[in-house]
């Protein structure tokens, strides 16, 4: 089997797919990339067994078969070519890879060992912008608790509900929660997808004009658009309640602007370390005051210029909490700063469809 790419467009379709694909695992068939060329179309799929990618990518070949290739190296090795056009030459469980000047052979297991990852197929799927998906991912995916084993604060619960889609994440001290309107669905459902699957959507999506597809099923939920479709297995477990944990009496509302506060933040961060990481944050008449302080490091007191005429508060933040909301945002945007006291959660909002809760620390960062 002989096939042909535009080596951009390979490189950008196997970077994507060889991502999937684990580089540690006890199966040594996923540390590879499937070609398939059938019915005029050339595909390549990865999976590490909960997750799996299909991506086609336009190209020629000569007849109809499948192989496999080694992720790692065929990745590495795109990354050095200079010419124009890849050729890959499979025969007798090996493969030639040339490219101008360039050849390689490398070894090539046994494509029939290689697991199927599943085909699209949904009668009940639902619609949505891709750019705005991808938005809404890059404003939840941080708050995610990766390495969580209760209820299922290891992904992203995804939400269709009746008036809009919504994503939420929290790891049981920030919560974050993005949507998107109007109705798009009759059929209300929730799944928690995988931090790892969210990563790899985000990706995927990074040009990718149009709508994507979401069809949630029993036990997975699979994503198609442009060329690419990603089937992941869900987390298992109870999504708290977040709904609950959003406050709504706030006792003060300032409006700020992203680029002055972030910075403010980052300079505050630079006087903290994991036994004194908080940093006070005190709103005062036309002021906020950032104020840290860290043995063995020093002191700082960061000011920012503010709308609020009420009485001095002061809270203590883990600031790169707060960063992470901010970089997700333009930094010529207003966000709203909603806080009561040192002893309950704060809300910052963007707009209608972005709502961010972070708990306070302890007054000496503990």
């Amino acid at each position: 089997m002989k096939l042909s790419f535009d080596r951009v467009a390979l490189t950008d379709a196997f970077s994507l797919v060889a991502g999937v694909a684990p580089s540690r695992t006890t199966r040594e068939v996923l540390k590879n990339v499937k070609v398939l060329s059938r019915h005029g179309t050339i595909s390549m799929t990865a999976t590490d067994g909960e997750i799996g990618i299909e991506c086609l990518v336009a190209g020629s070949y000569d007849e109809s078969g499948s192989a496999l290739l080694p992720a790692l190296k065929v990745m590495a090795i795109l990354k050095e070519l200079k010419g124009e056009t890849v050729a890959l030459e499979f025969d007798d469980r090996s493969v030639k890879i040339t490219c101008g000047q360039s050849v390689f052979k490398l070894q090539s297991e046994d494509p029939s060992e290689f697991p199927d990852v599943a085909a699209w197929e949904s009668n009940d799927s639902h619609a949505i912008a891709a750019q705005s998906l991808r938005t809404m991912i890059q404003r939840t995916l941080f708050a995610t608790d990766d390495d969580s084993t209760r209820y299922a604060l290891a992904g992203i619960q995804l939400g269709v509900e009746l008036g809009a889609t919504v994503l939420a994440s929290t790891d049981s001290r920030r919560l974050a929660v993005a949507s998107l309107g109007p109705k798009i669905s009759d059929k209300p459902t929730e799944a928690v997808i995988p931090h790892k699957a969210m990563a790899v959507l985000f990706r995927s999506l990074v040009n990718v004009t149009g709508d994507a597809e979401i069809a949630i099923r029993p036990n997975d939920a699979m994503f198609r658009f442009g060329d690419i479709t990603i089937i992941t297995q869900l987390v298992q477990g109870r999504f708290p309640n977040y709904r609950k944990v959003v406050p709504e009496n706030l006792a003060v509302k300032i409006d700020m602007l992203v680029g002055p506060l972030f910075s403010a933040i980052r300079q505050a961060m630079i006087v903290t370390n994991e036994e004194s990481r908080g940093v006070d944050f005190e709103f005062g008449a036309g002021w906020l005051k950032l104020n840290s302080q860290a043995t063995d490091i020093g002191k700082s007191k960061i000011e920012v210029p503010i709308a609020y005429d009420g009485d001095p508060i002061s809270i203590t933040f883990d600031p790169r909490y707060i960063a992470d909301f901010l970089k997700v945002i333009d930094p010529t945007d207003m966000i709203t700063f909603g806080v009561t006291d040192a002893d309950n959660s704060s809300l910052m909002t963007f707009g209608d469809n972005y709502k961010y809760v972070v708990m306070p620390l302890a007054k000496g960062g503990a």
